[in-house]
């Protein structure tokens, strides 16, 4: 685990899907059932290879890995579970810890931000019940924006969303990501940047040795360990970290 008594955290970037959106089980659902047409099945390790990914890259995966790409190209693909998504999306629930956290943060005037492979469209439709927690952030990348040449796990996502934040240059160092999946992760860390994973449970706890620090829920977080303002609520409680 990385040393984070001599971090100095001022400003923070949120992933979105699956770390303050509960929307990856959408994904889920939809991918078991357009396999079970072709008699196969969704499991957390190509789940895992998916995280993350914009959406043609996890499409790729999603065909080639299952060997069903002769049948379904990663754009049909992708095109056949739009519809599916489209119900869904605008049912998502804020993952737990969410609210507060960001709540806290814009309050103690540290900036925020959002870094999300989404696009547009997707993000309007995920982020329609949740317009007041979403207005907090200082701004927001999605994966359509030009800026991003490649998904995660390469770095663009979040240098782009590093160069967004007003006044000077703000140093790597000084940016702490949030992420739940494993190439998230990776990006943060060829950003030179410090995270926090929050992973599903179901994932294999492998992908968790990367990260500066592993916890369970956006609630366990305690944001004084980083330099910045402690939740009032929070102190002196304990906190579950995975390692």
């Amino acid at each position: 685990m990385a040393e984070k008594e001599n971090k100095s955290i001022t400003h923070v970037i949120f992933d979105m899907d699956g770390l303050l959106l509960d929307t990856e089980k959408f994904y889920t659902e939809v991918q078991e059932i357009i396999l079970s047409r072709f008699n196969k099945t969704f499991d957390w390790s190509l789940k895992a290879k998916m995280l993350g990914k914009k959406a043609i890259e996890a499409a790729r995966v999603f065909v080639e890995e299952t060997g069903i790409s002769d049948s379904l190209t990663a754009e049909d693909f992708l095109i056949e579970r739009e519809s599916m998504l489209e119900e869904m999306f605008p049912t998502s629930e804020l993952m737990p810890g969410a609210s507060r956290l960001i709540k806290h943060l814009h309050a103690s005037g540290v900036p925020i931000c959002v870094a999300t492979g989404t696009h547009k469209r997707h993000f309007a439709l995920k982020t329609q019940r949740h317009g007041e927690i979403f207005s907090l952030m200082h701004h927001i990348v999605m994966g359509d924006d030009p800026e991003v040449k490649q998904g995660k796990p390469s770095p663009d996502i979040f240098l782009a969303a590093a160069r967004r934040f007003e006044g000077e240059a703000v140093h790597p160092s000084k940016i702490l990501i949030f992420e739940d999946a494993p190439s998230g992760v990776l990006a943060a860390k060829n950003a030179g940047m410090s995270v926090v994973m929050v992973p599903d449970p179901r994932l294999d706890s492998s992908f968790h040795e990367t990260a500066d620090k592993v916890l369970s829920s956006l609630l366990d977080f305690d944001p004084a360990e980083w330099g910045l303002p402690p939740l009032p609520m929070q102190q002196n409680q304990p906190r579950a970290c995975l390692r």
